[in-house]
C-alpha cells in the first residue's frame, strides 16, 4: 500500500511514517519547512519528502493519505484529497487500527515530561528484554529512530492531548486504549485548541474512560487538575509518586542524595528497593522516573532491574542534549516551551553546576506562548539563570513590553545575530548557555557555537 503523511515532518506523523515503512508501505510525504532531527530520521529510512504542500503531490494517487493535525481547510493538499475522494484517516487513527490493536499499550500523557519519561520506560522494558513497540515524539539517545514495531504484545507510546485532525477534535490518547497509563501533570497549555484547563481536564478524563479496570494508572500524588481528571470518574487502581516528604502516603517515593535529582533512593510501599544514581538532572526527571519504575512494575519489570536500567539512560534528544563545550562554555538545547518546564530544567541545572553562570536563551515559539498566555509566569521561571535572552523573532509587542529596556539580566532581540550577540556579550568562561525552543529556533544552535569559536580563538 502506499501511505502519503500531510505534515510528515511532525513528530507524531513522522513516527507513523517510519512504522509504515516498517511494516511493507510505500510512503511519501509532504511538509512545510523541515528541519533535523526528524527530516534526517525519515530520509534514512528511504522515504521521500516533498517540500510544502500541492495537488501534484498526490500524483500518482495514493492508496490512503494520513492528515497531520496541524493540516487545515484551505489547504491546497487537504483540498485535493477530498476532492478526489482519495481515502483519508488521522494519524491516531490508523496507529489504533494497524498497530495498538491487540497490543498491551503503555500510554504517558500529561502536559510535561512526555518524551523523557516514554523514553525512559522504553529503554527499561528494552533493557529487560520486552523488545517493546514504540511511539517517542523525539529521539532517545538510546534507540536509532523515533518509532518502531517491536517484536512483543507490548507498545509504549507518548500519549498526546493535541487534537486528532481538522476532522477529528478528540485528542490524539483517546484512540490509544492503554492498559497502563501515566499521568505526569496537567496545566493550561495549546491555547489555540483548549479555552481552558477545565477543557484539558475533560479530555483526560475521557482518556481515564479507557482504561480498563484491570489495567493501571500511575500518577504523582500531589496535582489539583489531575484530581479535577480523576474526580469525574475512574474505574483503575491507582499508584502514586511524590518526592521526600511532599505527599502522607504514595506507592513510590524518592528520598533525594542530591539536591540535582542525580542521585535518589526508590522506595516502594516505604521499602527501599534501589538507588537511581544516573546522568539526568532536575526533580522532574526524578518524578518521571518513578513513574517510569511504577509502569514497568505493572508488566512485570522488578524495581531493581529497572533501576539498573535507568542507571544507564542516555536520555533524549533536545532535552538538556550538550551540544558543545567550547573552552568551558557548555551549550546545550532543551525543548522547554512552557513556564513550569522552563523553571524545572534551570533550578536542575542550577543544582547541579552551583554558582557558575547560567545563560538561558529562549523562544517563546509555541501558539500558547505566542498568544501571551504565560506572559505573568514567563520571567520569573527563569529566575535561576543568571542573564536571560528573549528570542522576540516574530516581533511580539507582548513580549517587546514584558523585558524592560534597562533591564540588565533580561534582554530581548528580534534576530538571530542580535540573540547571538546579546549571549557573547561579557560571557565568561566557564559558563552554561541553555537553548531552550520547540522548533528548530533558525538553526541558531551551531550559529552559536560557531561564534563561540571564533569568540575565544
Amino acid at each position: 500500500m502506499h501511505i502519503h503523511i500531510l505534515g510528515i515532518c511532525g513528530t507524531f506523523m513522522g513516527s507513523l511514517a517510519v512504522l509504515a515503512r516498517e511494516a511493507g508501505h510505500t510512503v511519501t510525504g509532504s511538509d512545510q519547512g523541515v528541519y533535523p532531527p526528524m527530516s534526517t530520521q525519515l530520509e534514512a529510512q528511504g522515504i521521500q519528502l516533498m517540500e510544502g504542500y500541492s495537488p501534484d503531490n498526490l500524483k500518482p494517487a495514493p492508496d490512503l493519505v494520513l492528515i497531520g493535525n496541524a493540516m487545515s481547510r484551505g489547504n491546497p493538499e487537504v483540498e485535493a484529497v477530498l476532492n478526489r475522494g482519495i481515502d483519508y484517516m488521522s494519524g491516531p487513527e490508523w496507529l489504533t487500527r494497524e498497530v495498538l490493536r491487540k497490543r498491551w499499550v503503555l500510554a504517558v500523557a500529561g502536559t510535561h515530561g512526555k518524551t523523557t519519561t516514554t523514553s525512559m520506560l522504553l529503554y527499561v522494558l528494552d533493557q529487560a528484554g520486552f523488545d517493546p513497540g514504540y511511539l517517542v515524539g523525539g529521539v532517545p539517545q538510546d534507540f536509532s529512530v523515533s518509532a518502531r514495531l517491536g517484536s512483543s504484545d507490548f507498545f509504549v507510546i507518548e500519549a498526546d492531548e493535541y487534537d486528532s485532525a481538522f476532522f477529528d477534535k478528540r485528542s490524539k490518547f483517546v484512540h490509544y486504549r492503554p492498559n497502563t497509563l501515566i499521568l505526569n501533570n496537567l496545566e493550561f497549555d495549546h491555547a489555540d485548541i483548549f479555552d481552558s484547563v477545565e477543557a484539558i481536564e475533560r479530555q483526560f478524563h475521557h482518556l481515564v474512560r479507557t482504561v480498563p479496570s484491570n489495567g493501571q494508572i500511575i500518577r504523582p500524588a500531589r496535582d489539583t487538575h489531575l484530581d479535577a481528571a480523576l474526580a469525574m470518574g475512574c474505574w483503575s487502581p491507582l499508584q502514586t509518586t511524590s518526592i521526600d516528604g511532599e505527599a502522607d502516603q504514595a506507592n513510590w517515593r524518592a528520598e533525594l542524595l542530591s539536591d540535582d535529582g542525580s542521585e535518589f533512593v526508590v522506595v516502594h510501599h516505604e521499602q527501599p528497593v534501589g538507588t537511581v544514581k544516573w546522568a539526568q538532572t532536575g526533580l522532574h526527571n526524578v518524578r518521571n522516573a518513578l513513574a517510569a519504575i511504577a509502569a514497568a512494575r505493572h508488566v512485570g519489570v522488578t524495581p531493581d532491574h529497572a533501576i539498573a536500567a535507568l542507571n544507564r539512560f542516555s536520555g533524549v534528544k533536545r532535552r538538556m542534549e550538550l551540544l558543545a563545550d567550547v573552552h568551558g562554555v557548555r551549550v546545550y538545547d532543551d525543548f522547554a516551551h512552557h513556564p513550569t518546564a522552563i523553571a524545572s530544567t534551570l533550578d536542575g541545572l542550577r543544582n547541579k553546576v552551583g554558582d557558575e553562570p547560567i545563560v538561558a536563551l529562549i523562544e517563546p515559539r509555541s501558539n500558547t506562548m505566542q498568544q501571551g498566555v504565560h506572559r505573568d509566569t514567563l520571567l520569573p521561571s527563569a529566575e535561576q539563570a543568571d542573564r536571560v535572552i528573549w528570542a522576540n523573532l516574530s516581533d511580539m509587542d507582548w513580549l517587546r513590553e514584558l523585558v524592560p529596556a534597562d533591564d540588565a539580566r533580561h534582554v530581548t532581540d528580534t534576530t538571530l545575530d542580535g540573540l547571538i550577540d546579546a549571549v557573547l556579550d561579557n560571557l565568561p568562561a566557564p559558563a552554561h548557555v541553555v537553548v531552550m525552543s520547540n522548533g528548530g529556533f533558525g538553526g541558531i544552535h551551531g550559529r552559536l557555537i560557531d561564534r563561540l569559536e571564533r569568540h575565544f580563538d
